[in-house]
C-alpha cells in the first residue's frame, strides 16, 4: 500500500513545481488564497465539530462521504437492504448511517471508498489518470517571426483585455493542469502523479466508481438480482446520489478571499446571471459533473456561438426589407389600389374590400419577403452544415482534451424488464462468453411492428388536431367578419390567426403530455434489451411525436392554406359545408410569419418557466416548510446531505428534455427561417437565457447528477442532420411555393414592362398587381355565398365585379370563363424548376463542404501523433529508471554484504 510521490522537477530551472490535482488547492494569484474543498480542510487539521457539521465527512472528519443512499425504516423491504449493505462492506466500502434531523423515519448511508478500493476498481474501470506533465512541441521560427510576434504582443497589451474571457489574475486559474495521461495501474503506480492520496481522484471519479461498484452489488441470491437501480425501482432506496461541494453561497467575495468549494466557484464564474456575457468554464463543469453533462453544454455553447453569423444576416435581411420598404413597387401598387374591389373572404358574412385595405400587411409581408430572402435560405442551409461539420472538430478536440479519445463504453447490463420477460430462453453472448436471455426473432418484430402502428395512429391525431383547427377557422372567421366591435370585424382574418396559434399552441402543450406517456408505453413494449437501446427508441418516438405536433399545422399554413380553396362561385368545401379558407389579400406568408413567431415565443417562454420556476417553486416550498417546523435558520444548522435531499432530483431521463428543447428550436430556425428571418435572433436570445437557467438549476435547484461518460451527443446528431436535409427542402418550397418570389420573377422577365430585356428591377414590377388578380363577374356567386350586401354602402353602388388575389383565369367575358391562362403555366413551370434547381446547388454545395471540412483538425493529429510517442518514450525512461535504481539498489547491498563478511 506504500505509495511514492514523484514530483515532477523543472529541468531547466532545477525547481520543484509539482502539478496540482482536480480537487486540490486552488492558488488565487491576486490575493494568494487558496480553495480548498471541505475534506481537504479537514484533513489539514480543523476541528472535527466542524469538519461533522460540514455535512461532507463521516463523523470522524476525515473519511470523505463518496455516495449517499437514502431509505425509509417504515420500508418493507428491510431484508435487501440487510444483504446488499453486507455486500458493499464485503467490497471495502466503509459505510456510515444517520437518521434525518426533520424525519426520524429517513436514514441516510454515508459511503466512502478508501484508497486500495479506489486503486482497484479505478483499474478494472481503465480510468485514466495523469502521470507526467506535457511537453508542447514548438516549431522553430525565423528571426523576423519572433520580433513581429514581440511587437503584435505589444500592441495587444495597450488594448483593453477580452471581456468575454475570465480574467486570471482576478480569478483562479479554470483549466486543468496539461497532463499526460493513461489507464491507472497498481503494479505502475510509481508512474502516476500522486501529491495526496485524498485529492488524487477527484470527487467526480470517486463516486463514479463507488456507483460501479454498487450496480455489481448482489441484494439477493440469483444471477439477476444485483444493482442499485433494481432497489431503487422497488422502492428499497428512495434516493441515490454523490453530494455537492458545500454551499454555492459565501459572505466572502471570491475576488478577494477566493472559492470556498468548487460548486461555489462554479456559481460565481457560470451559473451566476452577472457573467451572461462570459465563456463557460466548460473544464470545471466537466470536473464536477463529468463528461457527458460538459458535451451538453459544449454543444450549447457551439451553437448559440454559431446563431450570432445566422442571426446577424437574418436581421440585414430584415433591415434590407424595412430600407426598401419606400420603393417596393408592388406594396406602393397595393397601397395605392383605392377603385380595386376584392371579393369577400367567407360565405355571406364578410363584406367587400378595397385593396388599399392591406396595405399595412403588404409593408410587414415586403419585410420577410423581399429579394435577400433566396440568399438568406441558401445561406442558412450551407449554415446547418458547417454548424455540424465544425461541431465534429469542436468534439474531438474535447473528446482529446477529456481524455475521451480512447474511452469504450463498457458492455451494457440487459435490463430487468427484459430478463424477466425472456429468462426461459437463453443464448450464449459472443463477447463475454456466458449465457444471456434471448428475444426470439418473430417476437422482437412483431413488437416493432405493433409500435410502429402505435406511431402512425398517433401522427393520425396530431392531424386531426389540425383539421380540427382548420375547422375553426373557417368558422371564426364568418364570425368575426359579424363581430359588433369594429377593430375585429375589420381584421376578421388577422384576429382568426392569431387566435388559432393561440389554440393550436395549448393543444401542442396538452398533446405533449399524452406523447409522452405513448411514447414510454410504446418503447416497454418493444423491450429494449440495454438502457441505451431503450434511451434511442425513447428518444427517437418523443422527439418524432413532438416534432409532427409543433410543426403540422406551420405545413398546414405554409403549403396547404389557400391552395386548394377553389374559386369564387366554384369553392372547394369540407364536408360538403364549409368554404375552405383563403389566404390573406397580402399574401400567405403573413399568416406562416404569425404561426412561427408566437409558437416560438410562446414556447420557449413556456419551457424557461418550467425549466426553472417549477423546481424553484417546490424549493421554496420545501424551504418555508422546514422554517415553520423547525426555525426560521433551521437549513443553515443541516448538514450537506440533508440539505441535498431537500433539492429537486434530476428528471428521470436525463438530459434528454434539455436536447429535446434545443433540437426542435434548431427546426423551428432552419426548415422554414426563408419565411421568417428573424427566427435566428430570437433562438439566439433565448439561448443566452437558457445557458444561464440551465447552470443555475443544475448548480443550485437540482441534487448533484451522477458523473458519467460520453464520446458525443448521442442519437442527437443524426437527428440534427436530418433536420438539416428537410430544411433545404422545406425552404425551396416556401420560396417558390408560399411567397411571391417566382410569380414576380416570371412577370418581370416574361410580362413587364422589361420583358425580353433580361433584367429584372423595382420598375419592371409595374401593374403586376393588376396583372396577378383575376376578374370575377359578381352574378356568378353561388346562392349561399353571395354577400348580405352588395357594397353600395361603401363604394356608393352594387358592386359588379370583383378580383380574388392571386389567381390567373380568363375573365368572366372571355370563350372560356374562369380557366387558367398562359400565365398561371408558366408560373407553375418556374416553380418547379425553381424546386429542381435550388434543392440540387444546395445539396452539391452541402455535400462539397462537408467533403473539404476534415472531421479532424491536423493540428489535432498532430499532437494525438506526438503524445502518443511521447507516452512510450516517457514509459520506457520510466522503466529503465526504475530497472536502473533496481540494479542500484543491489549492488549497493552487494558492497555492504562484503564489508561485513569476516
Amino acid at each position: 500500500k506504500d505509495v511514492n510521490v514523484l514530483l515532477e522537477r523543472e529541468r531547466s530551472g532545477g525547481i520543484s513545481s509539482p502539478s496540482r490535482d482536480d480537487d486540490s488547492t486552488l492558488q488565487n494569484q491576486g490575493t494568494h488564497s487558496s480553495i480548498l474543498d471541505d475534506n481537504t480542510k479537514s484533513s489539514a487539521g480543523l476541528p472535527e465539530g466542524r469538519s461533522k457539521s460540514s455535512g461532507l465527512c463521516f463523523s470522524d472528519g476525515k473519511s470523505r462521504i463518496d455516495y449517499i443512499l437514502v431509505y425509509r425504516k417504515s420500508s418493507s423491504q428491510s431484508e435487501k437492504r440487510e444483504v446488499f449493505e453486507r455486500n458493499i462492506r464485503a467490497e471495502g466500502l466503509h459505510m456510515e448511517k444517520e437518521a434525518s434531523l426533520t424525519n426520524s423515519d429517513v436514514i441516510f448511508l454515508k459511503l466512502h471508498a478508501p484508497w486500495d478500493v479506489l486503486c482497484r476498481y479505478a483499474e478494472l474501470m481503465n480510468i485514466r489518470m495523469p502521470f507526467r506533465r506535457k511537453i508542447f512541441y514548438m516549431h522553430r521560427r525565423h528571426k523576423f517571426m519572433s520580433r513581429m510576434e514581440k511587437r503584435i504582443n505589444k500592441f495587444r497589451g495597450w488594448l483593453p483585455r477580452k471581456p468575454m474571457k475570465f480574467d486570471n489574475d482576478r480569478l483562479p486559474d479554470l483549466e486543468e493542469n496539461e497532463s499526460f495521461t493513461a489507464p491507472f495501474s497498481r503494479s505502475r503506480i510509481h508512474h502516476f502523479i500522486i501529491h495526496n492520496k485524498d485529492t488524487f481522484f477527484n470527487n467526480a471519479t470517486r463516486s463514479r466508481i463507488v456507483h460501479h461498484i454498487l450496480q455489481r452489488v448482489k441484494y439477493e441470491e440469483g444471477k439477476t438480482k444485483m444493482g442499485l437501480n433494481r432497489l431503487l425501482s422497488n422502492n428499497s432506496y428512495e434516493a441515490a446520489f454523490p453530494l455537492h461541494e458545500g454551499s454555492y453561497h459565501s459572505k466572502n467575495s471570491i475576488r478577494t478571499h477566493g472559492a470556498d468549494n468548487h460548486r461555489h466557484l462554479l456559481y460565481e464564474c457560470w451559473a451566476w446571471w452577472g457573467v451572461w456575457y462570459k465563456y463557460q468554464p466548460l473544464d470545471l463543469v466537466r470536473r464536477y459533473f463529468g463528461e457527458k453533462i460538459g458535451l451538453y453544454f459544449a454543444w450549447l455553447g457551439w451553437y448559440t456561438g454559431m446563431l450570432f453569423p445566422a442571426a446577424l444576416v437574418g436581421l440585414l435581411v430584415f433591415l434590407y426589407g424595412l430600407f426598401t420598404l419606400e420603393h417596393c413597387q408592388v406594396s406602393k401598387e397595393i397601397c395605392q389600389a383605392n377603385d380595386i374591389i376584392m371579393c369577400p373572404i367567407c360565405d355571406q358574412y364578410c363584406p367587400y374590400l378595397r385593396l388599399s385595405d392591406s396595405c399595412i400587411y403588404a409593408k410587414v409581408t415586403h419585410l420577410f419577403d423581399n429579394g435577400a430572402t433566396v440568399f438568406f435560405a441558401v445561406f442558412m442551409a450551407v449554415w446547418a452544415t458547417v454548424f455540424l461539420e465544425f461541431w465534429k472538430r469542436r468534439r474531438a478536440v474535447l473528446a482529446y482534451d477529456w481524455d475521451l479519445i480512447d474511452w469504450e463504453e463498457e458492455e451494457e447490463e440487459i435490463r430487468p424488464q427484459f430478463e424477466a420477460k425472456y429468462s426461459k430462453k437463453e443464448r450464449m453472448n459472443p463477447i463475454s462468453g456466458k449465457p444471456e436471455p434471448y428475444q426470439a426473432f418473430s417476437d422482437k418484430y412483431s413488437r416493432l411492428i405493433v409500435s410502429t402502428s402505435g406511431i402512425f395512429f398517433m401522427i393520425l391525431v396530431v392531424i386531426a388536431a389540425v383539421f380540427g383547427i382548420v375547422i375553426y377557422r373557417v368558422i371564426t372567421v364568418s364570425t368575426f367578419a359579424a363581430f359588433g366591435w369594429a377593430l375585429i370585424r375589420n381584421n376578421s382574418q388577422v384576429a382568426t390567426t392569431g387566435t388559432a396559434v393561440c389554440i393550436n399552441f395549448c393543444i401542442i402543450m396538452l398533446l405533449n403530455v399524452l406523447y409522452e406517456k405513448v411514447a414510454l408505453l410504446l418503447t416497454n413494449l418493444e423491450q429494449p434489451r440495454t438502457e441505451s437501446e431503450w434511451e434511442n427508441s425513447f428518444t427517437f418516438k418523443m422527439f418524432l411525436f413532438q416534432f409532427v405536433n409543433l410543426n403540422s399545422s406551420t405545413f398546414y399554413i405554409a403549403f396547404f392554406l389557400g391552395r386548394f380553396t377553389g374559386r369564387p362561385g366554384s369553392y372547394l368545401r369540407l364536408i360538403n359545408r364549409w368554404k375552405l379558407e383563403e389566404c390573406h389579400p397580402s399574401g400567405c406568408l403573413i399568416d406562416l410569419c404569425m404561426q412561427m413567431g408566437i409558437i416560438m415565443v410562446l414556447k420557449q417562454t413556456w419551457n424557461n418557466f418550467m425549466e426553472l420556476g417549477y423546481p424553484l417553486m417546490q424549493n421554496w416550498w420545501t424551504r418555508r416548510r422546514l422554517r415553520r417546523e423547525h426555525g426560521p435558520n433551521a437549513k443553515a444548522g443541516f448538514p450537506q446531505w440533508e440539505r441535498d435531499f431537500n433539492l429537486q432530483p434530476m428528471n428521470a431521463y436525463g438530459l434528454f428534455d434539455e436536447y429535446l428543447e434545443m433540437i426542435l428550436q434548431f427546426g423551428f430556425t432552419t426548415i422554414f427561417v426563408a419565411a421568417f428571418p428573424l427566427a435566428p435572433l430570437l433562438a439566439l436570445i433565448n439561448n443566452i437565457i437558457e445557458i444561464r437557467l440551465d447552470a443555475y438549476k443544475f448548480v443550485t435547484q437540482w441534487r448533484r447528477p451522477l458523473p458519467s461518460q460520453a464520446k458525443d451527443i448521442g442519437i442527437w446528431y443524426g437527428i440534427l442532420e436530418g433536420i438539416g436535409i428537410l430544411s433545404v427542402i422545406t425552404n425551396a418550397f416556401v420560396i417558390a411555393v408560399t411567397s411571391d418570389f417566382i410569380p414576380r420573377l416570371v412577370y418581370a422577365y416574361k410580362y413587364g414592362p422589361c420583358a425580353g430585356q433580361g433584367r429584372a428591377g423595382e420598375g419592371c414590377m409595374m401593374g403586376y398587381v393588376n396583372a396577378s388578380l383575376s376578374v370575377f363577374r359578381v352574378s356568378d356567386f353561388e346562392r349561399r355565398s353571395h354577400p348580405r350586401t352588395n357594397g353600395s354602402e361603401l363604394f356608393g353602388e352594387a358592386v359588379k365585379y370583383c378580383r380574388w388575389y392571386r389567381d390567373y383565369r380568363e375573365p368572366p367575358d372571355s370563350a372560356e370563363p374562369y380557366s387558367y391562362t398562359l400565365q398561371f403555366w408558366h408560373v407553375l413551370a418556374a416553380r418547379l424548376a425553381f424546386i429542381i434547381v435550388f434543392e440540387h446547388m444546395v445539396f452539391a454545395i452541402k455535400t462539397l463542404i462537408a467533403y473539404l471540412i476534415p472531421d479532424l483538425p491536423k493540428d489535432l493529429r498532430d499532437r494525438m501523433r506526438r503524445e502518443k510517442y511521447l507516452i512510450q518514450e516517457m514509459m520506457y525512461e520510466a522503466e529503465l529508471e526504475r530497472l536502473q535504481k533496481e540494479k542500484n539498489e543491489k549492488k549497493k547491498k552487494d558492497r555492504v554484504h562484503h564489508k561485513e563478511w569476516p
